[in-house]
C-alpha cells in the first residue's frame, strides 16, 4: 500500500489566519490563529495527505520583509531536500503575497511543489474562503503534475504562476489574476487541470542562492504621477546608499524631465536603475522613448515594480554589470 503524500504546511499569519470582532464585519486582526487551528476546521484535509505544520511567523502580510523571506527560504530548502516531504504550502497575508511567491519562486532549489495561499475574509467570518484555499492549496501540493512548475499561488479554485499573478482588488476573493497570460490552471473537485507551464527561469534552474545571505542588498521604488516630482525619492534613495532603484512610470516606463535628471545621475553614481511601469499589464520595453543604453538604464519586461524590486536585489548580489542585469531581466 503506498502512502500518502506528505505535506508540510508553514504558516505566516494574514488574513486567513485572521480574528474579526463580529463574523460578519470589515475590521479583524491579522494572524492571530495557529496553524493548528486552521487545520482543525478543516478535517478532510487529512484525507488527502499526512500533514504536518509549522509556524513561522504570525504577522499580517503588510509586515513582511528580508527578514522573514530569507529564513523562511532556508527553511523551505532544507524541508524539501527530505525523502518523506512531498511538497509545501504556506499560508500567507494577500497584501504581499505575490512578492514572497516571487522570491521563493527564484531561491527554493527543488522541483517539488510549493504553493502560497491566504484569504480575504478572516477566519471566523462567515463564508470564509480561506479553509477552501488551504485545502485546494494541499491538493495542487500533492499532484503529480505540480512538479516543477515553480511556485504557484492559489485561491479562489485557481492556479497561479509566481511570476505572472499579482493583487487587482482591495477586498473581492477574486482579487488574484495574472493578467498577462492567465492562470497555469484550475481546481475542480479536488482534481488539478493544468494548462500550462511558466516560461521563465525558476526554482532549480535558478543561479541565485540565498542559504549565506543574512540581508538583501537595498533597493527602492519612486512611484510617478501626473504633476509630481518622483525625483525628490529618487535623489533621497541616492543620498541613503541604495543599490539600485525601481521606477515605476508611465505607460511604456516612461517619466516626466525632473526624475530623468535625477535617475540619470542616479545611474552615474553606479546605482541600478530599471524602469517599470505603474500600469496593470503589458511590457516596458528597451528604447521605446526613452534610450536606455545612453541612459545607462534597464527596462523591467513584463515585472511588475514590486517583483522587479526582488529581481534585481538578487542579481545585485551576484553583479553589478548593466548588461548582466539586463540578461537576468530577460531571463527571469
Amino acid at each position: 500500500m503506498s502512502r500518502k503524500p506528505h505535506i508540510v504546511i508553514l504558516a505566516t499569519g494574514g488574513t486567513i489566519a485572521g480574528s474579526a470582532a463580529a463574523e460578519t464585519g470589515g475590521a479583524y486582526t491579522s494572524g492571530k490563529i495557529g496553524v493548528d487551528d486552521l487545520l482543525s476546521v478543516i478535517p478532510e484535509i487529512r484525507n488527502l495527505a499526512d500533514i504536518s505544520g509549522e509556524q513561522i511567523a504570525s504577522i499580517g502580510s503588510q509586515d513582511m520583509d528580508e527578514s522573514i523571506w530569507l529564513p523562511m527560504v532556508k527553511r523551505c530548502n532544507e524541508l524539501l531536500a527530505r525523502d518523506d516531504i512531498d511538497g509545501l504550502v504556506i499560508t500567507h497575508g494577500t497584501d504581499t503575497m505575490e512578492e514572497t511567491a516571487f522570491f521563493l519562486h527564484l531561491t527554493v532549489r527543488s522541483s517539488k511543489p510549493v504553493v502560497v495561499t491566504g484569504a480575504m475574509r478572516p477566519a471566523n467570518a462567515h463564508s470564509a474562503d480561506g479553509p477552501m484555499n488551504l485545502f485546494e492549496a494541499v491538493a495542487t501540493a500533492m499532484a503529480p503534475e505540480s512538479h516543477g512548475r515553480g511556485v504557484m499561488v492559489v485561491t479562489n479554485d485557481t492556479v497561479f504562476g509566481a511570476r505572472d499573478v499579482t493583487k487587482s482588488c482591495t477586498t473581492a476573493i477574486h482579487t488574484f489574476q495574472a493578467p498577462n497570460f492567465g492562470p497555469l490552471g484550475h481546481i475542480h473537485a479536488q482534481h488539478v487541470e493544468f494548462q500550462r507551464k511558466p516560461q521563465r527561469k525558476h526554482t532549480t534552474e535558478s543561479e541565485f542562492h540565498v542559504d549565506n545571505l543574512n540581508e538583501l542588498p537595498k533597493v527602492g521604488i519612486a512611484f510617478a504621477h501626473a504633476g509630481g516630482d518622483s525625483a525628490i525619492a529618487v535623489n533621497a534613495f541616492i543620498d541613503h546608499n541604495y543599490d539600485g532603484i525601481i521606477h515605476a512610470g508611465f505607460g511604456n516606463g516612461n517619466f516626466n524631465h525632473k526624475v530623468g535628471d535625477a535617475l540619470q545621475r542616479a545611474a552615474r553614481q553606479g546605482v541600478t536603475v530599471i524602469r517599470a511601469s505603474r500600469a496593470l499589464s503589458g511590457a516596458v520595453t528597451e528604447a521605446g522613448e526613452v534610450d536606455d543604453e545612453s541612459y545607462g538604464f534597464v527596462a523591467s519586461g513584463l515585472l511588475n515594480p514590486q517583483k522587479a524590486r526582488i529581481l534585481l536585489q538578487l542579481i545585485l548580489t551576484m553583479t553589478r554589470d548593466r548588461q548582466h542585469i539586463r540578461a537576468f531581466f530577460k531571463a527571469y
